[in-house]
Parts: C-alpha cells; structure tokens; sequence
C-alpha cells in the first residue's frame, strides 16, 4: 500500500471540503489514489463532485491569440517548473514566440511546432534559466458564419476560447470568462461522454439513500439527478456569472448567437508534481 503524505491528504481535503481524519481514512481505504478516495467518498456520503477535476500542480502560463476579424483562435500552454520561472522576462517573451509561430502556421501538433527553431530557443531558455521548460499543448477554434471571443484570466494560468455561430466579439469574450470561471465540462448536456455519464451513474446508486428502495423508484430517481448532474456541468444550462437570472444559453440567443464549442486550458491540469520534503532529503543524505 502507498505511504500517505500530509500533502496528500490536504489535497484531498481542499478538493472534497472534508475533515482530514475522513480524508486519511479514505485514502488508506483507496490505496493512496486520491481519485478513488473521492468517488467511494461521493458513493458513501453523497458528497458533490470534488471541485478540481484534476491536479494541478506543474507551473507555467497559458497564451491566446485571436485574428483581428474572429475568424480563428489559437491556445497554447507552455510549462515550467517553477512559477517564478513562468513570471521571467525570458520565459514570456519565449511562450509569445511560440503562440506567434503556432497561430501564423495553424499548427496545433507540438511536435511538428518545435521541430522548428523554437527547441534551439527553448533549450537556450533553459541554459539560461535553469529549469526544464516544455510546451504541452496547443489548440484551435474556427468560427463558422460567427466569431472567436477569448479570455486569459488575470494571472495567466487560464485560458479559454469560445465560438459562436452569430454574435459577436464581446458576447464570446463574456461567455469565455464565464468558462474560465465556472469549468462546464460540456456545451451541452448531450455531449457528455457516456463513461462520464456511467460512472456518475455508478456514484449515485451507491448513496446511502438508494439503498433499499424498488428499482422503479432508484430509476426516478436516477433520472433526476442524472439531469441535475448535467445541468450543472453544461454550459448553455449554467447561470451566468455576470447575471445569473439569465443562462449562458439565453445570454447567447438574446445576442443572435448559438456557442459551438470552446477550449479552456489550466496551467498544470492532469500533471502530478512530485512533492519534495527537503527537510528530509538532507536528514537522508546526513544519515547516509
């Protein structure tokens, strides 16, 4: 079984709201997979979906870039180790080379981008800096019969791209800070990934409260909160941040737009950094 850390445990904690007896236990129970913890956590209280949907732990900014007539957007998410390497002259000015090259070549593979002279400036980048830097991802909207609308939030860390069909550049740019800000996972509840769908399913006949109860009546309510579930985690059902008497989607129709689609990046989402207890590392090497 794997050792739990303090640091795991406050992981835990800060993404379930949860004491940290609770989420000790829960991690002992799953073997140390923070992610395991937190379904049979949701399956045994009924908790709500932890607030992060990944770990977010590698440093580093996001870059948008948007044509002047909203007709394409690119995003690009170029890592450090360290944030005060993400906050470097050098490192800023490298990672707008790299948003440049991407949005005038209308390149998204990040191998066949850094196959140009971009790794030479990225390795004198580290030469200089002393850190691993490294580009992980990029991608790209197009609008339709409509436009691109982005927004970075203030720190660098997210970015997002939305395209409509119709409307116009402030209406997208309103609905990407309300993306960056809220996290829907779809547009629209249809687009949901049924393994998504089945594994909420999942969760939701372990609560406590199906227990028992006639399947006819755990299939009402299994429907019921199946259509909450998506409710809350698509876009167009989602209050919208600026005025949540109106939805995202009633915001975008009284704009003469419909939301195709939108990328939303977070720095270091999906990465899982190793956690160095130096304290220790040296009382190691003493003992040694």
């Amino acid at each position: 079984m794997a050792a739990i850390s303090a640091s795991m445990v406050k992981e835990l904690r800060d993404r379930t709201g949860l004491g940290m007896m609770e989420c000790k236990k829960a991690l002992n129970e799953a073997g140390g997979d923070i992610d395991v913890a937190i379904e049979e956590l949701r399956k045994n209280s009924g908790m709500k979906a932890a607030k992060k949907a990944g770990r977010t732990a590698a440093e580093g900014v996001v870059a948008v870039k948007v044509a002047e007539d909203g007709s394409y957007g690119l995003a690009v998410e170029v890592n450090s180790e360290t944030d005060f390497a993400a906050r470097d002259e050098g490192f800023l000015a490298f990672v707008n080379q790299v948003a440049d090259k991407a949005f005038t070549d209308k390149q998204t593979d990040v191998t066949a981008l850094m196959s140009s002279e971009l790794d030479q400036a990225r390795e004198a980048l580290v030469q200089k800096i002393g850190e691993n830097i490294g580009v992980r991802r990029a991608e790209s909207l197009t609008a339709d019969q409509g436009v691109v609308g982005s927004y970075v939030h203030s720190n660098n860390r997210i970015g997002v791209l939305v395209s409509l069909k119709g409307g116009d550049a402030e209406l997208a740019k309103d609905i990407a800070m309300h993306v960056a800000a809220v996290n829907p996972q779809v547009v629209r509840g249809e687009d949901m990934p049924a393994d998504v769908l089945e594994k909420e399913k999942d969760i939701i006949k372990a609560q406590p409260d199906m227990e028992g109860k006639p399947a006819e009546i755990v299939e009402k309510m299994m429907v019921g909160r199946i259509n909450k579930f998506l409710k809350e985690n698509s876009l167009v059902e989602q209050p919208f941040v600026k005025n949540p008497d109106v939805t995202v989607g009633q915001l975008a129709k009284e704009g003469g737009a419909e939301v195709v689609t939108f990328v939303r990046y977070e720095v270091g989402e999906g990465i899982e950094k190793e956690e160095i207890d130096f304290a220790a590392e040296v009382a190691a090497q003493l003992n040694g």
